[in-house]
């Protein structure tokens, strides 16, 4: 079931609300927010013998014992997406353990891209997007051959295609050599000057020095469907005894054999789940300070991901601005520090320490008819707090390309929600998916930052060939710990 948190305006204490659907609150004066349960902040036990993690659950009679192939631990997109493909082409059982429920995170939080416009041939995550874009394709494909609304009803899919908007000279310029670029890579891509762009996209103003580049091959999906298409295939699977979920269930720690040594278990709030094969750790934004005491004192691995909040606008049946394409704004690529008058920015010098704002417009038209405005990204913790300040920006930058924008009345409370997420943030903008060195059993699969939803099914195939020792269809080397952080090991005697 998918969760969202509502903030009206007469309370300011969180609700659950629970649908098989998008989880869009239809009244008047609501703010919708997805992000994590209360679970997610407690802390964790470190990793424990067998002994000392079963006899007080044993004592207290709270735990149940199952066992499995491989734990999942997170049930993002990314988790939710591993289970999938070890279901569908393993004989393997699998289990997910989640503080939360899906879509109450980064992924519900997310505008669905699938895109490679902003994407570099060449670089680490290319091959990884070539190939995740290429299965995302497969799977539409298929759901459209199974009729019952296609992947359109089912998984929100939509050929949009992408344009990748400038408004200056020198944008122009990096659209026009990303264009060369992208079509050399074998990537159906057009330069667009302003009066090519004004005939696809009319209610757009990009003054005449702008431009874009087109994709129309792009896509974008819905991830709360995504992700009920995803469950729906996964739980196909319980009657056979190869798959089991866990939700509001936060893992606590680790069971280590007294024997081997060797990790055998995870032991949540209210179960202790085995795993024969293998452990991911799947589990976003909060992965470092879940690996911290999962793995104290035995080893410390410091996998620097932090969680950068981020505000999305949605605007449910907004009339005023009519879309033909996805849009996002060059700018999105170096998330450009936007600051209008009437917005207090802090300082760009220490994005770290101060939580300096960065908003880049992006337009999305959701299958619903909702005008998707993006989007922000700062470092402020774990803080779940609607920053109207935030959402003002938003509003306002979008109103800096669709001049319509400009002559409506604003008004947060009504009819409109707002997404709250924790992108899984890395320093080096890529993804880490790896076994922890030295724990041969325990992969980790994190890091995507704004490309969960994009990468997931990529993640998910390339995290099953490891497991198996399988050559992988795109290398896993550019993601390693190893070469990476190698420097970040405190090892211990066991």
């Amino acid at each position: 079931m998918d969760a969202v948190i509502a903030f009206t305006s007469g309370s300011p204490s969180p609700t659950r609300f629970y649908s098989s659907a998008s989880p869009s609150l239809r009244g008047p004066h609501s703010l919708s927010v997805c992000g994590p349960w209360r679970g997610r902040g407690r802390p964790l036990r470190a990793l424990r013998h067998r002994s000392q993690a079963q006899a007080p659950a044993a004592a207290a009679g709270a735990a149940e014992v199952s066992h499995h192939d491989v734990v999942v631990v997170g049930a993002g997109i990314v988790g939710l997406a591993i289970a999938r493909h070890l279901l569908l082409h393993t004989s393997l059982s699998v289990a997910i353990a989640d503080a939360a429920v899906p879509c109450s995170g980064a992924t519900g939080a997310g505008q669905g891209y699938i895109w490679m416009s902003h994407r570099r041939p060449g670089s680490d995550t290319w091959e990884l997007a070539l190939r995740s874009k290429q299965l995302w394709e497969e799977l539409a494909a298929e759901v459209d051959g199974q009729g019952g609304g296609g992947a359109r009803e089912r998984l929100g899919w939509m050929r949009t295609g992408s344009l990748l908007v400038g408004r200056s000279s020198e944008e122009l310029d990096t659209l026009e050599e990303m264009t060369k670029v992208l079509s050399q890579a074998g990537i159906h891509a057009e330069f667009l000057s302003a009066s090519s762009l004004h005939a696809l996209e009319p209610a757009l103003s990009v003054g005449k020095d702008g431009g874009a580049m087109f994709l129309p091959q792009d896509c974008q999906i819905d991830a709360f469907q995504a992700v009920s298409l995803i469950e729906k295939t996964n739980n196909s699977y319980s009657s056979e005894g190869r798959y089991r979920e866990f939700y509001n269930d936060p893992a606590m720690s680790l069971i280590r054999s007294e024997v081997t040594g060797t990790v055998e278990a995870v032991q949540t709030s209210k179960n202790i789940l085995y795993g024969r094969k293998a452990f991911v750790i799947a589990s976003g934004a909060w992965t470092r300070s879940l690996l911290h005491s999962f793995l104290e004192p035995a080893l410390t691995l410091d996998i620097p991901v932090k969680p950068r909040k981020g505000h999305l606008l949605v605007l449910e049946k907004f009339d005023k601005v009519k879309l033909n394409h996805a849009l996002m704004e060059v700018g999105y690529i170096g998330h450009h520090i936007a600051k209008p008058n009437s917005t207090h920015m802090a300082s760009e010098s220490s994005e770290d320490e101060l939580g300096a704002l960065s908003v880049s417009m992006t337009a999305t038209i959701d299958t619903k008819g909702n005008l998707v405005l993006g989007s922000s990204r700062e470092f402020k913790g774990f803080s779940r707090e609607v920053d109207r300040s935030v959402v003002q920006c938003i509003w306002e930058r979008a109103g800096e390309f669709f001049p319509a924008m400009k002559n409506v009345s604003f008004d947060i409370d009504q009819n409109t929600q707002i997404r709250i997420g924790h992108r899984p943030y890395m320093p080096d903008g890529k993804p880490v998916i790896d076994f922890i060195p030295d724990m041969p059993n325990i992969l980790i699969a994190t890091g995507h930052e704004g490309n969960g939803l994009t990468l997931a099914l990529g993640t998910a195939e390339m995290v099953t060939d490891m497991i198996l020792g399988n050559p992988g269809k795109v290398s896993h080397s550019p993601f390693s710990i190893k070469h990476r952080f190698s420097d970040l090991f405190v090892s211990n005697t066991v």
